[in-house]
């Protein structure tokens, strides 16, 4: 068990911090709000860190409300006076250009420190900060990485946009079908003198790289999971969502994008779909596949019920995708689980391609692992996959299931044993249902 984090000012504020820092971080810290608008006069001020800490004033502002009363079954209850003075000093924070998900050298973003004390009214400004960012960057063809882990890219701060990081284009933000749609970090802190460089996931590199199969999982050349066996009773669920009823539905015409270790299309195929599709991009995952023991590959194509009902699509779905729509391709049920590509790639997909693939009576779903080891950045994501799925007229329902967490609490142990990285730290999945509107 982590020890508990020190939250007092000593600990939080360093010796060494500059002295501008300094004053940036105590105003805020005091939620002295009329001094505090006079220093962020100086652009940058408003994400100011401590060099030694990682502390930004948004940090400050909600660590100096302390816990909230644990015994108040009713979350609003313990939003006393210190939370109403520190909300009026993020609402400026942000609206000089705060970024919403620096995180600090306890690797907690303003959001992460709220949820931790128990202050929901903070948490949901930092939320409601996300979602502003990530609808802004949307907007600008851009994006933003909301998911969190030791070992992701730093992105550098635009001080211009309120609670907005700016667009990173060498992380892993446009890259190919493996197997998940798992973004990276917020900006990780590194403390001066760490030297350490966070390992970034990219499209080329992966597709290039070698990937080890085992039992449990799928690892590509830097040991980041691409797929794991824990994720079975999830692919399960979506199956189930997918083709509702008081059985599994038979029969219908399927398209999956990321084969990954097979497991949801091992399932899929079980319903004895008229139609199964399959896109897959990295050429070991696709020589996997057509190995006999795979249950995939050739003799399953040829097993369909008319030619080109079963098949594997090699390349990325970027290119393929087009291709099925211009054949006139229709399905009942869509599923989309990509290694490293972020959530840019994802609306693209729902946006612009499932209106034009999916049948009216249809369903869409997808890996949900948008921000999933840090609750902030799931919440945000729920929130902005709702907005973007009403604007390609789709409705965006979510199932809500428990994840066994027994072998996933802890960073190279149980189930993350080998692997570089925890995607996923929640004991909740939102599996989400796509139907269009009306």
């Amino acid at each position: 068990m982590s020890p508990p984090i020190d939250d007092s000012m000593p600990t939080r504020i360093s010796s060494d911090c500059p002295q501008d820092t300094r004053d940036v971080l105590y105003h805020a810290w005091a939620h002295d709000l009329s001094d505090l608008k006079k220093l962020l006069d100086v652009p940058g001020k408003a994400s100011a860190q401590d060099p030694q800490t990682g502390e930004t004033p948004l940090h400050a502002a909600i660590r100096a409300c302390g816990p909230a009363d644990p015994d108040s079954n009713d979350p609003e209850q313990g939003e006393d006076g210190c939370v109403e003075e520190a909300s009026a000093v993020l609402q400026e924070l942000f609206f000089s250009g705060a970024i919403w998900n620096d995180v600090d050298s306890n690797d907690e973003t303003p959001g992460c420190v709220a949820h931790r004390l128990g202050r929901k009214a903070l948490y949901d400004m930092c939320v409601d900060a996300g979602v502003r960012a990530e609808l802004l960057f949307s907007l600008m063809d851009g994006y933003e990485k909301l998911s969190s882990a030791s070992d992701a890219e730093v992105n550098v701060d635009d001080d211009d946009d309120e609670g907005a990081a700016p667009v990173e284009q060498d992380g892993d933000a446009i890259d190919t079908t493996g197997d998940q749609a798992r973004p990276q970090d917020p900006p990780r802190f590194i403390p001066p003198g760490a030297g350490e460089k966070p390992v970034t996931v990219t499209s080329d590199g992966y597709l290039s790289s070698q990937i080890t199969y085992d039992s449990s999982k799928l690892l590509d050349a830097d040991l980041n999971g691409v797929m794991m066996s824990w994720e079975t009773d999830i692919m399960a669920r979506s199956v189930a969502a997918l083709l509702p009823g008081p059985q599994v539905q038979t029969g219908k015409r399927i398209l999956n994008i990321g084969f990954g270790m097979g497991i949801v299309d091992g399932m899929f195929a079980q319903t004895n779909p008229s139609r199964h599709h399959i896109i897959e991009a990295h050429p070991s995952v696709l020589r996997h596949l057509s190995q006999p023991d795979s249950g995939f590959g050739k003799d399953w194509e040829r097993r369909g019920p008319d030619e080109g009902a079963y098949k594997v699509w090699p390349g990325r779905w970027q290119d393929i995708v087009p291709q099925l729509l211009d054949q006139g391709e229709v399905y009942d049920a869509i599923y989309f689980d990509t290694f490293g590509e972020d959530y840019s790639q994802l609306r693209l997909f729902f946006m612009e391609y499932v209106p034009g693939l999916m049948d009216r009576e249809g369903r869409f779903s997808f890996f949900n692992g948008l921000g999933a080891d840090r609750q902030v950045c799931y919440d945000v994501y729920t929130k902005v996959v709702e907005m973007h799925g009403a604007d390609a007229g789709l409705d965006v329902e979510w199932e809500v299931s428990d994840v066994d967490m027994k072998g996933l609490k802890e960073d190279g142990k149980g189930q993350w044993e080998g692997v570089r990285r925890r995607y996923w730290t929640l004991d909740k999945y939102r599996l989400p249902v796509c139907t269009f509107m009306g």
